[in-house]
């Protein structure tokens, strides 16, 4: 079993900037890629980006590249992703998850290969 537990979410205007976090805990070790989606009322889950665990190497979605930026830390078995220049589409319900099964890129993608899942917080911009 693994624990996530997302923070960081708010309100923001268009144009400025969040962090977000996700602190996993439990059998991290098995852990190949942690992935971030987001879900907006009435949407289907749709992917943000990944990182793989052990060399911090990330892939984000068209919708966000150059505006995202995942990191992490080993140490604190947390993963950060800092959101710049934001828009009022990008509001909506973000959630980290995370794999064991090796992906790369797009194959990254989908909500089923994901195992374990944060709660959410909630990311709302105004316009």
């Amino acid at each position: 079993q693994v624990q996530l537990v997302e923070s960081g979410g708010g309100l923001v205007q268009a144009g400025g900037s969040l962090r977000l976090s996700c602190a996993a805990s439990g059998r991290t070790f098995s852990t190949y890629a942690m992935g971030w989606f987001r879900q907006a009322p009435g949407k289907e889950r749709e992917f943000v980006g990944h990182i793989i665990w052990s060399n911090g190497i990330t892939y984000y979605a068209d919708s966000v590249k150059g505006r995202f930026t995942m990191s992490r830390n080993n140490f604190e078995n947390t993963v950060y992703l800092q959101m710049n220049s934001l828009k009022p589409e990008d509001t909506a319900v973000y959630y980290c998850a995370v794999t064991p099964r090796y992906c790369s890129g797009s194959g990254c993608y989908a909500v089923s290969l994901y195992d374990y899942w944060g709660q959410g917080t909630q990311v709302t911009v105004s316009s």
